[in-house]
C-alpha cells in the first residue's frame, strides 16, 4: 500500500513552484545552442505539459518562448561584443537560431540594428556594469550567521590588489584555472545595482536555509553573486542574478533554494578590497582598461563576484571580492 505524500505547506507552495521555473530557466541557458520542446522543458520543471506554458507566464512575466528568444538574441549580442572574430553566422547557431535570416530578424527586430551595425557601434565599449554592493552587508543576523562557531575559517594567505576607484590602474590581475564548484542559489529577477538590502536579504534567506543542514559547517563555504545577464543588454527589470554558496556535490535542494554547478575553466581573477561605493569603479576598470589589453576575450560562461571565507579584510568598511570573468585567448582574424 502506497502512503500519500503530505503536502507543502502553504508558505512554501510558491517556493516550491519558483525553484522548478528556476530550474528550467538554468537548463535553457546551459543547453542554448539546442532547440527546445515543451515535453522536454515541462519534464525538467516536473509540470504537466497541459499547463506549464500558462503557469511560467504567469509566474514569469513572459510567455516560454519569448523568454527562449529573448535569451538566444541577449547571449548572441553578448558575443558580437566580446569576440570580434567569431563570425555572425557561428554566433547565431551557437544561440540556437536555426538559420542566418532567422537570427537576422529575431535581432533587427529587438536592437533595431542590423548584428553587423551593433557590432560595429559596440566593438570597443564595456560589456558589463556592474555593482552588487555585498559589501554593505551588515545585519546583525548575517554577522551571527557567518560569525558562528560552525562556520569554520579558510586559512588561506591572501594577497588582495591594491585598489584606489581614483587609480584603477593599480589592480592586478591574473588568469587562473578554477574547478566547477557546486553552490545552491536564491534567485532575483529584477533591477540590483546599488541595492545593499537587496543583497542582504537574499544571503539571509539562503543562510536560514543552509545553516539548520550544516552545510556551513560541511567545509568552509564560499559566497557567490552569479551574473547571468548583460546589463547594457537586458532590460533592468529582466535581469536574473543569483546569491550563492558552495555546497558538497550531492546537496539536496528544496523550496525556492535551487542547485546548479560554477563550470570550470579559464578565468580573469581580480581580488580588490572594495568599499560599497567602489564596486562599480572596480567593474568598470575590469572590462573597460584590463580586458581591451589583456590578450584574452570573455566567453560564454557566466561572470561572477566570488567572496573567500575567513579573509580578514583590512578595514571594517571594506570587503574582499574576487571579480571572476571567464575568458579564452584572443585571436587573430
Amino acid at each position: 500500500m502506497d502512503i500519500p505524500k503530505r503536502p507543502l505547506p502553504e508558505n512554501q507552495r510558491i517556493e516550491a513552484y519558483k525553484a522548478r521555473i528556476n530550474r528550467v530557466m538554468d537548463y535553457i541557458e546551459s543547453n542554448i545552442s539546442q532547440s527546445f520542446t515543451l515535453d522536454e522543458l515541462a519534464h525538467v520543471a516536473h509540470f504537466s505539459k497541459f499547463h506549464f506554458h500558462r503557469i511560467f507566464h504567469l509566474l514569469v512575466g513572459e510567455t516560454l518562448f519569448h523568454f527562449i528568444q529573448r535569451i538566444r538574441v541577449e547571449k548572441a549580442a553578448a558575443f558580437l561584443k566580446s569576440d570580434p572574430n567569431r563570425s555572425i553566422t557561428e554566433i547565431a547557431f551557437d544561440c540556437g537560431f536555426t538559420s542566418s535570416a532567422a537570427f537576422a530578424r529575431s535581432f533587427k527586430k529587438t536592437f533595431q540594428l542590423s548584428a553587423s551595425q551593433y557590432r560595429k557601434n559596440n566593438l570597443h565599449e564595456p560589456l558589463v556594469h556592474r555593482q552588487s554592493n555585498i559589501g554593505k552587508l551588515k545585519s546583525n543576523q548575517t554577522k551571527d550567521i557567518v560569525n558562528d562557531p560552525s562556520y569554520i575559517p579558510f586559512n588561506q594567505t591572501v594577497e588582495p590588489a591594491p585598489f584606489d576607484a581614483s587609480e584603477t590602474a593599480n589592480c592586478t590581475v591574473k588568469v587562473t584555472f578554477l574547478q566547477k564548484m557546486t553552490v545552491v542559489y536564491v534567485r532575483y529577477i529584477g533591477p540590483y545595482k546599488g541595492d545593499a538590502v537587496l543583497f542582504e536579504r537574499l544571503f539571509e534567506k539562503l543562510f536560514k536555509w543552509a545553516k539548520p543542514r550544516h552545510l556551513l559547517s560541511f567545509s568552509p563555504p564560499w559566497m557567490f553573486v552569479v551574473y547571468h545577464d548583460d546589463p547594457g543588454i537586458t532590460d533592468t527589470n529582466r535581469l536574473r542574478i543569483s546569491a550563492c554558496v558552495s555546497v558538497p556535490e550531492l546537496t539536496r535542494v528544496s523550496g525556492e533554494i535551487g542547485r546548479m554547478v560554477i563550470p570550470e575553466g579559464e578565468y580573469a581573477l581580480c581580488r580588490f578590497h572594495l568599499l560599497p561605493s567602489e564596486y562599480q569603479a572596480a567593474w568598470d576598470w575590469v572590462f573597460g582598461s584590463w580586458l581591451p589589453q589583456s590578450g584574452y576575450v570573455p566567453d560564454d560562461r557566466p561572470c561572477f563576484e566570488r567572496y573567500p571565507p575567513g579573509v580578514e579584510n583590512n578595514s571594517s568598511d571594506k570587503c574582499v571580492v574576487d571579480i571572476c570573468v571567464p575568458v579564452k585567448p584572443l585571436e587573430n582574424f
